[in-house]
């Protein structure tokens, strides 16, 4: 599908050279004062499966499965199974009705013992085929933008109810092809953004009793070089560093029935973007700006949960909340629900998510709805559904043939 250069790349570039979207009122700073946290190549933060997809986005404590690179790579150390494998795919923008931009994902583990899991995933974003033109309309051929991350994860057992996760991470975003482009200031030559990424994630499973299991995660995620999509090394954008707390509740009602509840709390280890406040000059904010650029990543972690320009109320304000159930019958049949929940003020992304699974012997399918609830919450994957299939190799020991 073939679409305008210049409405296109506005879009894109929004995120990457323009670094933070700004919406605030400079007369002061309220509790509705809208203060984006903006990072590059955010498609890293977006679920790549249907199964937690299907419930409102949690996953840190979830059962393991073979997405386990995208929620906590610790998990790894517990999954059933000596070998799987695992795709999704994610249709894009489809109330806008554009037919070609496209979320795949590819993951696969092996496990070398009983204590230790070696995976590998690959998260492919494809944003179509635009037609470049410039401002005079002049065509300036036809472009591929796309972006990719691939990571290898080693998991290992700390003792049998506990194990550690460590990832290394290679992405590319490549938005523009080269072309030369106008960031608002004047025209910049672009090129692909290239960087290095680590994850490291703990999680912790065990019986409560012969019929309850509880689990808890943490994950940080993303933790690496900024990106640089010009030659202009002082807008590099930060990558989508991400802290993950949570837990998942299971009860085996019994030999047929099983229940899962689950909580995530998700907060980006990002500075939180200046704002003009009161009295403050705007020779005051482009000063706090340009500091704001100059942060290093393992500053900009630390200080992401004290900087906020409202203080604590705003801090609060930007963590987002995942809930989420799943039921299985016979560990054959599936039915998921969630709700995720972001402030108004900082993206405004609130929606309802729904989601079944089907396994048969090695083979799973599963899928998922997203639903948004508010009417300002903007969403590239609202009202679309995403399907995953995964193969392991040693299906549960309860899973019945039918």
């Amino acid at each position: 599908m073939k679409r305008h250069y210049l409405i296109i790349i506005s879009c894109l570039m929004a995120l990457s050279l323009s670094g933070t979207l700004f919406a605030q009122t400079p007369a002061g700073l309220t509790g509705q004062t809208k203060n984006y946290i903006s990072t590059g190549m955010p498609i890293l933060l977006i679920a790549p499966d249907a199964t937690s997809a299907g419930m409102g986005d949690v996953g840190v404590a979830s059962t393991p499965d073979i997405y386990s690179a995208h929620w906590n790579n610790a998990k790894f150390a517990f999954i059933d199974g000596n070998f799987g494998i695992g795709t999704t795919y994610t249709p894009w923008l489809r109330n806008l009705k554009v037919s070609d931009m496209n979320l795949l994902y590819l993951g696969a583990f092996k496990r070398i013992n009983n204590r230790s899991t070696v995976a590998f995933s690959l998260t492919y974003f494809s944003l179509g085929e635009i037609q470049g033109t410039d401002a005079q309309g002049q065509s300036r051929g036809t472009m591929n933008p796309n972006e990719f991350a691939a990571d290898v994860t080693y998991a290992m057992k700390l003792n049998e109810n506990l194990s550690l996760g460590a990832s290394g991470r290679y992405i590319h975003s490549d938005l523009t092809n080269g072309q030369t482009i106008s960031d608002g200031s004047g025209y910049v030559t672009t090129q692909p953004a290239k960087s290095l990424a680590a994850d490291i994630g703990l999680y912790w499973q065990s019986p409560i009793d012969n019929n309850q299991d509880l689990a808890l995660g943490a994950f940080i995620s993303n933790l690496g070089a900024k990106l640089s999509y010009s030659e202009d090394d002082t807008k590099k954008e930060f990558l989508p560093a991400n802290l993950r707390l949570g837990g998942r509740y299971t009860n085996h009602i019994d030999a047929s029935n099983e229940i899962s509840i689950l909580l995530d709390a998700n907060k980006l280890l990002v500075p939180t973007p200046p704002v003009t406040v009161g009295e403050e000059t705007y020779s005051d904010y482009y000063k706090n700006l340009t500091e704001y650029y100059n942060t290093g990543v393992i500053r900009g972690a630390v200080q992401s949960f004290f900087d906020a320009p409202g203080g604590l109320s705003e801090e609060l304000r930007e963590i987002q909340l995942s809930v989420g159930g799943e039921y299985w019958y016979k560990q054959t049949l599936a039915a998921r629900a969630g709700y995720f929940y972001e402030s108004a003020t900082k993206g405004g992304r609130q929606y309802l998510t729904f989601g079944f699974g089907l396994r048969y012997t090695i083979l799973q399918f599963d899928v998922s709805y997203l639903v948004p609830t508010t009417s300002f919450s903007s969403n590239p994957l609202s009202n679309t559904i995403r399907i995953s299939l995964t193969i392991n190799l040693k299906s549960p020991k309860n899973t019945p043939t039918i």
